[in-house]
């Protein structure tokens, strides 16, 4: 089922279509009997062109190809309608894709057969989140408490010069996309003025990144200091802090402020598909100089191919990256 989630995504990334998932949640004390006649009747009402399989040890998905969200309800209806009164009726979720719209449109907990919630869908970003693997959170972990141990003096004179040299406070705070669409405060060293964020929609216009994301490489916001904290990314020292709590990791796709990563395309929502990181082939391949569907495709292909080996020999390679002030704005 992962792997028709994943075939279906990419197809309507091409062809601009629609697809929804219809998802049959039994009870946790259900019996394995249950399951099976539930099974047997999504089989028996699904059409030629439509795909059914587990998605959990309790769970049925259904994808349902250029199928309205109503189409996907009544389906619903209609199997739970011919469920024996001996087999629990299963919790129905309706999932669609492509969608921005924030799971909160619906309250899971809800009755969700009554009608005011028949015609509602759930985001699909977090059926394609890939967990973080064991090995990688233990890296995150060693990584994040080794680079704080080491450059807590270097932080502590940063923190002293930023108060020195301009107004404002020490740590800057924002929210960014993770994954699965959910959001996190990231830190990072003031390097702009304290109204950076009321002038950017001002500035916009000269952003010389295209797509979304907003850079300017002599950006007026920024300090003296800043400038140079940018330019060696010690202004991103703070996100240590974030690796150690777990809503980054020392390799992964580089998270975007909330509203430029809505203004992403389906197939550049990929990115959410892993936790977001400090460092990925962006970073040491680039940066400013690639256009940022280049950007993406480069995020897609780490994602792909993410690994201890591949993690590893971007950590090596961003030191360079970074000595060398590559492609920085």
């Amino acid at each position: 089922m992962r792997a028709i989630l994943d075939r279906e995504r990419m197809r309507c990334d091409r062809g601009r279509s629609t697809f929804v998932l219809l998802k049959l949640t039994l009870s946790r004390h259900c019996e394995e009997s249950e399951l099976a006649v539930v099974a047997r009747i999504v089989s028996d009402r699904i059409r030629l062109t439509d795909d059914a399989g587990l998605l959990g040890a309790r769970s049925i998905g259904v994808v349902l190809p250029e199928t309205p969200v109503s189409g996907a309800w009544k389906l619903a209806e209609g199997i739970r309608d011919l469920l024996p009164s001996a087999v629990r009726r299963p919790k129905c979720n309706v999932y669609l894709y492509p969608s921005h719209r924030k799971p909160a449109d619906i309250d899971e907990d809800a009755d969700t057969d009554r009608p005011k919630n028949r015609q509602k869908a759930l985001p699909m970003h977090e059926l394609f989140v890939q967990p973080l693997p064991m090995w990688k959170r233990a890296m995150d972990i060693v990584g994040a408490v080794t680079g704080i141990a080491l450059a807590v003096p270097l932080m502590l004179l940063i923190a002293v010069m930023i108060k020195a040299t301009s107004r404002g406070p020490i740590i800057f705070t924002q929210k960014r996309d993770t994954a699965g669409g959910r959001q996190f405060t990231i830190y990072k060293f003031r390097t702009m003025s304290v109204d950076a964020e009321q002038r950017k929609s001002a500035l916009r216009p000269f952003s010389e990144q295209d797509g979304p994301a907003f850079k300017i490489a002599k950006d007026p916001r920024i300090t003296p200091l800043g400038r140079l904290l940018r330019a060696t990314s010690i202004d991103e020292l703070p996100q240590l802090f974030n690796v150690l709590v777990g809503d980054m990791s020392l390799v992964g796709p580089r998270p975007l402020p909330c509203d430029e990563s809505s203004r992403c395309e389906p197939w550049q929502q990929r990115r959410l598909d892993v936790t977001p990181g400090l460092t990925c082939i962006w970073q040491v391949r680039g940066r400013s100089a690639v256009s940022f569907s280049e950007w993406i495709r480069m995020d897609v292909k780490y994602i792909r191919s993410r690994s201890l080996v591949t993690d590893v020999k971007l950590i090596l390679q961003t030191i360079p990256a970074v000595a060398l002030r590559r492609g920085g704005c």
